[in-house]
Protein backbone atom coordinates (compact mmCIF):
# COMPACT_ATOMS: atom_id res chain seq x y z
CA UNK A 1 0.00 0.00 0.00
CA UNK A 2 1.12 3.29 -0.75
CA UNK A 3 2.16 6.05 2.10
CA UNK A 4 0.44 8.74 2.20
CA UNK A 5 2.41 12.00 2.25
CA UNK A 6 1.46 14.73 4.50
CA UNK A 7 2.98 18.41 4.28
CA UNK A 8 1.70 21.52 6.45
CA UNK A 9 0.27 24.28 4.72
CA UNK A 10 -1.55 27.58 6.58
CA UNK A 11 -5.23 29.28 6.26
CA UNK A 12 -5.71 32.89 7.73
CA UNK A 13 -8.72 33.47 8.82
CA UNK A 14 -8.27 37.12 9.41
CA UNK A 15 -4.41 37.02 11.07
CA UNK A 16 -5.05 34.09 12.53
CA UNK A 17 -3.22 31.42 11.20
CA UNK A 18 -4.73 27.79 11.51
CA UNK A 19 -2.51 24.63 10.09
CA UNK A 20 -3.93 22.89 7.40
CA UNK A 21 -2.85 19.25 6.92
CA UNK A 22 -2.29 18.76 2.70
CA UNK A 23 -2.28 14.41 2.59
CA UNK A 24 -1.86 13.26 -1.18
CA UNK A 25 -2.17 9.51 -1.80
CA UNK A 26 -1.95 7.87 -4.98
CA UNK A 27 -4.77 4.68 -5.34
CA UNK A 28 -5.29 2.28 -8.25
CA UNK A 29 -7.29 3.99 -11.08
CA UNK A 30 -7.86 6.24 -13.66
CA UNK A 31 -5.48 9.16 -13.61
CA UNK A 32 -7.31 11.56 -12.38
CA UNK A 33 -6.65 14.51 -9.55
CA UNK A 34 -9.24 15.42 -6.93
CA UNK A 35 -8.95 18.23 -4.68
CA UNK A 36 -10.91 17.95 -1.57
CA UNK A 37 -11.20 19.61 1.71
CA UNK A 38 -13.54 23.01 1.52
CA UNK A 39 -11.01 24.34 -1.29
CA UNK A 40 -12.12 28.11 -3.06
CA UNK A 41 -11.66 28.56 -6.93
CA UNK A 42 -8.11 29.27 -6.65
CA UNK A 43 -7.55 26.27 -4.88
CA UNK A 44 -9.55 23.70 -6.86
CA UNK A 45 -7.32 25.50 -9.72
CA UNK A 46 -4.27 24.20 -8.05
CA UNK A 47 -4.51 21.27 -9.52
CA UNK A 48 -3.45 22.45 -13.15
CA UNK A 49 -1.12 24.56 -12.10
CA UNK A 50 0.94 22.40 -10.02
CA UNK A 51 0.84 19.44 -12.44
CA UNK A 52 1.94 21.45 -15.53
CA UNK A 53 4.83 23.27 -13.38
CA UNK A 54 5.80 19.92 -12.05
CA UNK A 55 6.21 18.37 -15.50
CA UNK A 56 8.21 21.91 -17.01
CA UNK A 57 10.06 21.30 -14.16
CA UNK A 58 11.17 17.68 -14.73
CA UNK A 59 9.16 15.74 -12.59
CA UNK A 60 6.50 13.35 -12.96
CA UNK A 61 3.49 13.20 -12.58
CA UNK A 62 1.36 10.30 -10.80
CA UNK A 63 -0.09 8.03 -13.79
CA UNK A 64 -2.52 6.67 -11.21
CA UNK A 65 -5.76 8.48 -9.14
CA UNK A 66 -4.51 11.16 -7.13
CA UNK A 67 -6.39 12.38 -4.10
CA UNK A 68 -5.18 15.58 -2.46
CA UNK A 69 -7.07 16.48 1.01
CA UNK A 70 -6.93 19.59 2.87
CA UNK A 71 -7.56 18.97 6.58
CA UNK A 72 -9.55 20.14 8.45
CA UNK A 73 -12.51 19.87 5.93
CA UNK A 74 -14.77 21.86 7.69
CA UNK A 75 -12.32 24.95 7.12
CA UNK A 76 -12.79 27.16 4.15
CA UNK A 77 -9.16 26.86 2.06
CA UNK A 78 -8.59 30.28 0.02
CA UNK A 79 -6.01 31.73 -2.33
CA UNK A 80 -3.11 30.23 -4.39
CA UNK A 81 -0.66 29.81 -1.15
CA UNK A 82 -1.92 26.26 -1.26
CA UNK A 83 -0.11 25.53 -4.10
CA UNK A 84 3.29 24.75 -3.23
CA UNK A 85 2.39 22.42 -0.02
CA UNK A 86 0.62 20.24 -2.83
CA UNK A 87 2.96 20.06 -5.28
CA UNK A 88 5.26 19.37 -1.75
CA UNK A 89 2.80 16.58 -1.01
CA UNK A 90 2.36 14.93 -4.41
CA UNK A 91 5.84 14.57 -5.02
CA UNK A 92 6.44 12.70 -1.99
CA UNK A 93 3.33 10.17 -2.57
CA UNK A 94 4.74 9.33 -6.07
CA UNK A 95 8.03 8.88 -4.28
CA UNK A 96 9.69 11.45 -5.82
CA UNK A 97 10.83 13.17 -2.57
CA UNK A 98 11.22 10.89 0.24
CA UNK A 99 8.37 10.98 3.24
CA UNK A 100 10.83 11.47 6.25
CA UNK A 101 11.59 14.74 4.72
CA UNK A 102 8.19 16.33 5.62
CA UNK A 103 8.59 16.31 9.24
CA UNK A 104 7.25 19.15 10.84
CA UNK A 105 7.78 21.21 7.71
CA UNK A 106 5.39 24.29 6.48
CA UNK A 107 4.97 25.62 2.91
CA UNK A 108 3.13 28.46 1.37
CA UNK A 109 3.77 29.99 -1.97
CA UNK A 110 1.98 29.78 -5.58
CA UNK A 111 3.28 27.33 -8.11
CA UNK A 112 3.39 28.99 -12.03
CA UNK A 113 3.09 27.17 -14.90
CA UNK A 114 6.65 26.99 -15.82
CA UNK A 115 7.88 26.18 -12.24
CA UNK A 116 8.12 29.03 -10.49
CA UNK A 117 6.99 29.98 -6.90
CA UNK A 118 5.57 32.96 -6.43
CA UNK A 119 5.21 35.41 -3.40
CA UNK A 120 1.73 35.15 -2.25
CA UNK A 121 -0.26 38.00 0.41
CA UNK A 122 0.02 37.17 4.16
CA UNK A 123 3.54 35.66 4.20
CA UNK A 124 4.03 37.00 7.43
CA UNK A 125 1.01 36.22 9.52
CA UNK A 126 1.77 32.62 7.90
CA UNK A 127 5.26 32.37 8.90
CA UNK A 128 4.39 33.59 12.62
CA UNK A 129 1.77 30.99 12.72
CA UNK A 130 3.50 28.32 11.41
CA UNK A 131 6.25 28.86 14.62
CA UNK A 132 3.25 29.05 16.70
CA UNK A 133 2.17 25.76 15.52
CA UNK A 134 5.30 23.76 15.73
CA UNK A 135 6.53 23.82 12.51
CA UNK A 136 10.28 23.50 12.43
CA UNK A 137 10.90 24.45 8.61
CA UNK A 138 8.68 26.75 6.38
CA UNK A 139 9.41 26.66 2.54
CA UNK A 140 8.33 29.94 0.98
CA UNK A 141 8.83 32.32 -2.45
CA UNK A 142 12.19 33.30 -3.10
CA UNK A 143 11.10 36.36 -2.79
CA UNK A 144 9.02 36.51 0.73
CA UNK A 145 12.51 34.78 2.11
CA UNK A 146 13.43 38.18 3.81
CA UNK A 147 9.42 38.41 4.93
CA UNK A 148 9.37 35.48 6.32
CA UNK A 149 12.60 35.68 8.33
CA UNK A 150 11.38 38.23 10.21
CA UNK A 151 9.65 35.66 12.34
CA UNK A 152 11.95 34.59 14.85
CA UNK A 153 12.84 30.92 15.75
CA UNK A 154 11.99 29.40 12.54
CA UNK A 155 13.91 27.82 9.89
CA UNK A 156 13.25 29.74 6.95
CA UNK A 157 14.04 27.86 2.92
CA UNK A 158 13.47 30.25 0.20
CA UNK A 159 13.10 28.36 -2.76
CA UNK A 160 12.74 29.69 -6.70
CA UNK A 161 11.35 27.05 -8.22
CA UNK A 162 10.13 23.42 -7.54
CA UNK A 163 13.02 21.89 -9.10
CA UNK A 164 15.08 23.95 -6.90
CA UNK A 165 12.71 22.38 -3.90
CA UNK A 166 12.86 18.94 -5.18
CA UNK A 167 17.17 19.00 -4.74
CA UNK A 168 16.64 20.46 -0.75
CA UNK A 169 14.04 18.17 -0.02
CA UNK A 170 16.31 14.99 -1.62
CA UNK A 171 19.44 16.57 0.01
CA UNK A 172 21.36 17.12 -3.16
CA UNK A 173 21.55 20.86 -2.97
CA UNK A 174 21.95 22.78 -0.14
CA UNK A 175 19.14 24.94 1.61
CA UNK A 176 19.64 28.39 1.25
CA UNK A 177 19.18 30.61 4.32
CA UNK A 178 17.72 33.92 4.26
CA UNK A 179 18.17 36.83 6.67
CA UNK A 180 15.92 39.69 7.37
CA UNK A 181 16.00 43.14 5.99
CA UNK A 182 17.16 46.06 8.81
CA UNK A 183 14.27 47.77 10.31
CA UNK A 184 14.32 51.22 9.71
CA UNK A 185 12.84 54.40 11.10
CA UNK A 186 11.18 56.57 8.26
CA UNK A 187 11.91 60.13 8.31
CA UNK A 188 8.55 62.85 8.29
CA UNK A 189 9.61 65.81 6.18
CA UNK A 190 6.22 67.39 8.02
CA UNK A 191 7.07 69.82 11.50
CA UNK A 192 4.64 71.51 13.62
CA UNK A 193 7.17 74.33 13.38
CA UNK A 194 5.14 74.79 9.83
CA UNK A 195 1.85 75.55 11.48
CA UNK A 196 1.20 79.23 12.23
CA UNK A 197 -0.77 80.34 15.12
CA UNK A 198 -3.71 77.98 16.21
CA UNK A 199 -2.41 78.06 19.28
CA UNK A 200 -4.83 75.81 21.11
CA UNK A 201 -5.13 73.25 18.43
CA UNK A 202 -1.57 72.65 18.65
CA UNK A 203 -2.56 71.86 22.31
CA UNK A 204 -4.73 69.32 20.89
CA UNK A 205 -3.03 67.50 18.98
CA UNK A 206 -0.14 66.93 21.34
CA UNK A 207 -2.73 65.49 24.02
CA UNK A 208 -3.94 63.43 21.75
CA UNK A 209 -0.46 61.87 20.61
CA UNK A 210 0.26 61.47 24.46
CA UNK A 211 -2.88 59.93 25.55
CA UNK A 212 -3.98 58.43 22.36
CA UNK A 213 -7.55 60.84 22.46
CA UNK A 214 -9.32 61.18 18.80
CA UNK A 215 -9.93 64.50 17.79
CA UNK A 216 -11.98 66.35 15.97
CA UNK A 217 -10.89 69.54 14.10
CA UNK A 218 -13.67 71.97 13.00
CA UNK A 219 -13.33 75.11 10.76
CA UNK A 220 -13.20 76.84 7.79
CA UNK A 221 -11.69 75.84 4.56
CA UNK A 222 -7.64 76.89 4.50
CA UNK A 223 -7.47 77.03 8.54
CA UNK A 224 -5.05 74.37 8.51
CA UNK A 225 -6.91 71.68 9.97
CA UNK A 226 -5.46 68.78 7.64
CA UNK A 227 -1.54 70.52 8.29
CA UNK A 228 -2.66 69.89 11.99
CA UNK A 229 -3.23 66.27 11.48
CA UNK A 230 -0.31 65.28 9.28
CA UNK A 231 1.57 66.75 12.10
CA UNK A 232 0.65 64.48 14.51
CA UNK A 233 1.39 61.46 12.82
CA UNK A 234 5.40 62.91 13.46
CA UNK A 235 4.38 62.81 17.57
CA UNK A 236 4.08 59.47 17.80
CA UNK A 237 6.65 57.34 19.32
CA UNK A 238 8.04 55.07 17.29
CA UNK A 239 7.24 51.29 17.25
CA UNK A 240 9.03 48.23 18.93
CA UNK A 241 10.17 45.38 17.15
CA UNK A 242 7.07 43.54 18.12
CA UNK A 243 4.49 46.49 17.80
CA UNK A 244 6.18 46.75 14.09
CA UNK A 245 5.77 42.82 13.46
CA UNK A 246 1.94 43.38 13.98
CA UNK A 247 1.43 46.31 12.09
CA UNK A 248 3.77 44.63 9.04
CA UNK A 249 1.66 41.28 9.27
CA UNK A 250 -1.66 43.12 8.74
CA UNK A 251 -0.20 44.78 5.26
CA UNK A 252 1.41 41.72 4.19
CA UNK A 253 -2.34 40.34 4.57
CA UNK A 254 -3.73 42.76 2.73
CA UNK A 255 -1.13 42.68 -0.24
CA UNK A 256 -0.18 46.10 0.70
CA UNK A 257 3.35 45.05 1.51
CA UNK A 258 6.68 44.22 -0.55
CA UNK A 259 8.22 40.87 0.15
CA UNK A 260 12.07 43.09 0.21
CA UNK A 261 10.38 46.08 2.18
CA UNK A 262 12.40 46.18 5.30
CA UNK A 263 10.44 46.16 8.53
CA UNK A 264 9.42 49.49 9.91
CA UNK A 265 9.52 51.06 12.75
CA UNK A 266 7.43 54.41 12.10
CA UNK A 267 3.67 54.21 13.12
CA UNK A 268 1.22 54.20 10.13
CA UNK A 269 -0.81 56.84 8.47
CA UNK A 270 -3.65 56.19 6.75
CA UNK A 271 -6.08 58.39 4.95
CA UNK A 272 -8.97 56.99 2.76
CA UNK A 273 -10.99 59.36 1.08
CA UNK A 274 -14.44 60.36 1.86
CA UNK A 275 -16.17 58.35 -0.90
CA UNK A 276 -14.43 55.13 1.31
CA UNK A 277 -17.00 52.57 1.75
CA UNK A 278 -18.41 50.83 4.64
CA UNK A 279 -15.89 47.34 3.51
CA UNK A 280 -13.32 49.91 2.64
CA UNK A 281 -12.94 51.47 5.80
CA UNK A 282 -13.83 48.51 8.64
CA UNK A 283 -13.31 45.60 6.67
CA UNK A 284 -14.74 43.01 4.17
CA UNK A 285 -15.09 41.53 1.10
CA UNK A 286 -16.49 38.29 0.06
CA UNK A 287 -15.55 35.40 1.22
CA UNK A 288 -12.99 35.67 4.54
CA UNK A 289 -13.18 39.68 4.95
CA UNK A 290 -9.98 41.56 4.84
CA UNK A 291 -8.31 44.10 7.07
CA UNK A 292 -9.69 47.89 6.03
CA UNK A 293 -8.58 51.35 6.61
CA UNK A 294 -9.22 51.01 10.28
CA UNK A 295 -7.10 47.45 10.79
CA UNK A 296 -3.96 48.82 8.03
CA UNK A 297 -3.81 52.18 10.55
CA UNK A 298 -3.49 49.97 13.72
CA UNK A 299 -0.60 51.55 15.97
CA UNK A 300 -0.99 54.66 14.06
CA UNK A 301 -3.05 57.44 12.64
CA UNK A 302 -6.28 57.47 11.13
CA UNK A 303 -7.12 60.51 9.37
CA UNK A 304 -10.85 61.14 8.14
CA UNK A 305 -10.82 64.24 6.05
CA UNK A 306 -13.69 66.18 4.99
CA UNK A 307 -15.54 63.90 7.80
CA UNK A 308 -19.03 65.21 7.02
CA UNK A 309 -18.65 64.40 3.93
CA UNK A 310 -18.76 60.65 4.62
CA UNK A 311 -22.32 58.82 4.93
CA UNK A 312 -23.37 58.33 8.47
CA UNK A 313 -23.49 54.94 8.10
CA UNK A 314 -20.13 54.04 7.51
CA UNK A 315 -18.88 56.72 10.01
CA UNK A 316 -21.05 54.67 12.80
CA UNK A 317 -19.44 51.35 12.06
CA UNK A 318 -16.11 52.78 13.65
CA UNK A 319 -18.47 53.13 17.09
CA UNK A 320 -17.88 49.60 18.65
CA UNK A 321 -14.01 49.80 17.15
CA UNK A 322 -12.89 52.87 18.64
CA UNK A 323 -14.55 51.35 21.51
CA UNK A 324 -12.83 48.32 21.80
CA UNK A 325 -9.65 48.86 19.66
CA UNK A 326 -9.98 45.81 17.42
CA UNK A 327 -12.91 45.19 14.51
CA UNK A 328 -14.76 42.31 15.25
CA UNK A 329 -16.14 41.53 11.29
CA UNK A 330 -18.80 38.17 11.17
CA UNK A 331 -19.68 36.39 7.87
CA UNK A 332 -21.52 33.20 7.15
CA UNK A 333 -18.08 31.50 6.38
CA UNK A 334 -15.89 32.60 9.27
CA UNK A 335 -15.62 35.03 12.37
CA UNK A 336 -12.34 37.44 12.06
CA UNK A 337 -10.88 39.76 14.46
CA UNK A 338 -8.10 42.81 13.15
CA UNK A 339 -6.20 44.70 15.57
CA UNK A 340 -7.30 48.58 15.69
CA UNK A 341 -5.91 50.53 17.92
CA UNK A 342 -5.66 53.70 15.99
CA UNK A 343 -5.49 57.50 17.00
CA UNK A 344 -8.31 58.93 15.07
CA UNK A 345 -8.13 62.87 13.98
CA UNK A 346 -11.29 63.55 12.38
CA UNK A 347 -11.32 67.02 10.08
CA UNK A 348 -14.50 68.90 9.24
CA UNK A 349 -16.15 71.90 7.56
CA UNK A 350 -18.80 73.09 9.67
CA UNK A 351 -21.18 73.28 6.84
CA UNK A 352 -21.39 72.52 3.21
CA UNK A 353 -19.92 75.79 2.26
CA UNK A 354 -17.34 75.64 5.05
CA UNK A 355 -17.67 79.61 6.05
CA UNK A 356 -20.40 79.33 8.72
CA UNK A 357 -19.02 81.40 11.52
CA UNK A 358 -16.14 82.81 9.58
CA UNK A 359 -15.64 86.29 10.54
CA UNK A 360 -14.49 87.37 6.53
CA UNK A 361 -17.12 85.47 4.61
CA UNK A 362 -20.71 84.88 5.15
CA UNK A 363 -22.06 81.35 4.94
CA UNK A 364 -24.78 80.32 2.47
CA UNK A 365 -26.00 77.59 3.31
CA UNK A 366 -29.64 77.08 4.24
CA UNK A 367 -30.55 76.06 7.84
CA UNK A 368 -32.20 73.07 6.94
CA UNK A 369 -29.06 72.17 4.52
CA UNK A 370 -26.47 72.99 7.27
CA UNK A 371 -28.56 70.50 9.81
CA UNK A 372 -28.51 67.42 7.26
CA UNK A 373 -24.96 68.04 7.19
CA UNK A 374 -24.08 68.13 10.46
CA UNK A 375 -26.04 64.90 11.42
CA UNK A 376 -23.86 62.80 9.34
CA UNK A 377 -22.06 62.66 12.72
CA UNK A 378 -24.14 61.06 15.37
CA UNK A 379 -23.89 61.78 19.09
CA UNK A 380 -22.65 58.28 20.05
CA UNK A 381 -20.04 58.64 17.62
CA UNK A 382 -19.01 62.25 18.68
CA UNK A 383 -19.22 61.47 22.50
CA UNK A 384 -16.20 59.08 21.54
CA UNK A 385 -14.23 62.13 20.25
CA UNK A 386 -12.31 63.09 22.93
CA UNK A 387 -10.56 66.45 22.38
CA UNK A 388 -13.11 68.66 20.16
CA UNK A 389 -11.27 71.92 18.55
CA UNK A 390 -13.13 74.63 16.40
CA UNK A 391 -10.17 76.38 14.58
CA UNK A 392 -10.33 80.25 13.57
CA UNK A 393 -8.47 81.43 10.18
CA UNK A 394 -5.09 83.05 11.05
CA UNK A 395 -4.80 86.35 11.23
CA UNK A 396 -2.63 88.11 8.66
CA UNK A 397 0.39 88.89 11.27
CA UNK A 398 0.95 85.56 12.12
CA UNK A 399 1.13 84.45 8.50
CA UNK A 400 3.87 86.96 7.36
CA UNK A 401 5.36 86.84 10.82
CA UNK A 402 8.56 84.60 12.18
CA UNK A 403 6.89 81.14 13.01
CA UNK A 404 5.89 81.36 17.22
CA UNK A 405 5.33 77.54 17.79
CA UNK A 406 7.69 74.69 18.81
CA UNK A 407 8.79 72.21 16.30
CA UNK A 408 7.96 68.68 16.54
CA UNK A 409 11.41 66.80 17.81
CA UNK A 410 11.19 69.21 21.24
CA UNK A 411 6.67 68.17 21.35
CA UNK A 412 7.51 64.78 20.63
CA UNK A 413 9.87 64.82 23.28
CA UNK A 414 7.08 65.63 25.53
CA UNK A 415 4.44 63.15 24.11
CA UNK A 416 7.29 60.35 24.77
CA UNK A 417 7.58 60.93 28.33
CA UNK A 418 4.00 61.54 29.16
CA UNK A 419 3.51 57.87 27.68
CA UNK A 420 6.45 56.95 29.67
CA UNK A 421 5.11 57.62 32.75
CA UNK A 422 1.43 56.08 32.11
CA UNK A 423 3.49 52.93 31.14
CA UNK A 424 4.92 53.01 34.69
CA UNK A 425 2.22 53.64 35.95
CA UNK A 426 0.08 51.12 34.35
CA UNK A 427 2.07 48.54 32.58
CA UNK A 428 4.25 48.64 28.99
CA UNK A 429 2.21 49.66 25.94
CA UNK A 430 -0.89 51.13 28.14
CA UNK A 431 -1.88 54.51 26.90
CA UNK A 432 -4.41 56.52 29.45
CA UNK A 433 -6.97 55.72 26.84
CA UNK A 434 -6.59 52.10 27.39
CA UNK A 435 -6.19 52.69 31.44
CA UNK A 436 -9.31 51.18 33.66
CA UNK A 437 -12.08 53.82 34.21
CA UNK A 438 -11.04 52.96 38.49
CA UNK A 439 -7.17 53.46 37.46
CA UNK A 440 -7.64 56.72 36.41
CA UNK A 441 -9.82 57.96 38.87
CA UNK A 442 -7.61 56.89 41.50
CA UNK A 443 -4.99 59.54 40.50
CA UNK A 444 -7.03 62.50 40.54
CA UNK A 445 -7.89 64.70 43.47
CA UNK A 446 -11.57 65.27 45.23
CA UNK A 447 -11.69 69.05 44.50
CA UNK A 448 -11.16 68.10 40.50
CA UNK A 449 -13.69 65.25 40.21
CA UNK A 450 -16.32 67.54 42.15
CA UNK A 451 -15.31 70.62 39.80
CA UNK A 452 -15.79 68.23 36.89
CA UNK A 453 -19.16 66.95 38.00
CA UNK A 454 -20.32 70.70 37.72
CA UNK A 455 -19.07 71.02 34.31
CA UNK A 456 -20.56 68.13 33.08
CA UNK A 457 -24.40 69.17 34.36
CA UNK A 458 -23.48 72.71 32.86
CA UNK A 459 -22.49 70.72 29.44
CA UNK A 460 -25.23 67.83 29.32
CA UNK A 461 -22.40 65.51 28.50
CA UNK A 462 -23.10 61.54 29.44
CA UNK A 463 -21.24 59.27 31.25
CA UNK A 464 -19.08 58.63 28.73
CA UNK A 465 -18.31 62.23 28.29
CA UNK A 466 -17.65 62.44 32.17
CA UNK A 467 -14.72 59.39 31.62
CA UNK A 468 -13.38 61.04 28.17
CA UNK A 469 -12.94 64.29 29.96
CA UNK A 470 -11.32 62.70 32.76
CA UNK A 471 -8.78 60.99 30.82
CA UNK A 472 -8.03 63.83 29.07
CA UNK A 473 -7.17 65.84 32.10
CA UNK A 474 -4.91 62.42 33.13
CA UNK A 475 -2.91 62.84 29.47
CA UNK A 476 -3.03 67.22 30.44
CA UNK A 477 -1.29 66.13 33.80
CA UNK A 478 1.31 63.52 32.85
CA UNK A 479 2.39 65.94 30.19
CA UNK A 480 3.44 68.44 33.18
CA UNK A 481 5.04 65.86 34.94
CA UNK A 482 2.26 66.38 38.06
CA UNK A 483 1.53 62.75 39.83
CA UNK A 484 -2.40 63.68 40.66
CA UNK A 485 -5.14 65.56 38.34
CA UNK A 486 -5.92 68.64 39.43
CA UNK A 487 -8.92 71.08 39.05
CA UNK A 488 -6.61 73.27 36.26
CA UNK A 489 -6.10 69.56 33.85
CA UNK A 490 -9.83 68.91 34.46
CA UNK A 491 -10.64 72.81 33.52
CA UNK A 492 -8.36 72.27 30.27
CA UNK A 493 -10.29 68.85 29.65
CA UNK A 494 -13.86 69.96 29.52
CA UNK A 495 -12.35 73.47 27.57
CA UNK A 496 -11.76 70.87 24.27
CA UNK A 497 -15.51 70.42 24.10
CA UNK A 498 -17.19 72.06 21.14
CA UNK A 499 -19.06 74.90 22.79
CA UNK A 500 -21.92 74.02 19.99
CA UNK A 501 -22.00 70.29 19.11
CA UNK A 502 -21.52 69.13 15.55
CA UNK A 503 -24.12 67.00 16.03
CA UNK A 504 -27.95 67.33 16.07
CA UNK A 505 -28.57 63.40 16.07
Amino acid sequence: MRPVATVHGVALVGLEARPVRVEAVCTAGLPTTRLIGLPDTAVREAADRVRTGAIRSGATWPGDKLVVNLAPADLPKVGTGFDLPIAIAVLAASGQVPVEALAEVYAVGEVGLDGSVRAVPGVLPAAAGARHHGARTLFVPEAAGAEAALVEGLRVVPVADLAELTAVLREEAPARRCLPTPAVEEASGDDLRDVRGQAVARRAIELAAAGGHHVLLSGPPGCGKTMLARRLHGLLPKLDVDEALEVAAVRSLAGERRPDEPLSLTPPLREPHHTVSGAGLIGGGTGIPRPGELALAHRGLLLLDELLETPRWVLDALRQPLERGEVIITRSRATVRYPASVVLVAATNPCPCGHLGSPTRPCTCRPDRVERYRSRLSGPLLDRLDVQVELRPVDRDRLVGPADGEDTATVAARVAAARAVAADRWGPGVLVRDAGPEQVRATVRPAALRALATAIDQLGLSVRGFDRCLRVARTSADLAGVDAVDVEHVEEAVAYRLPEPVAVA
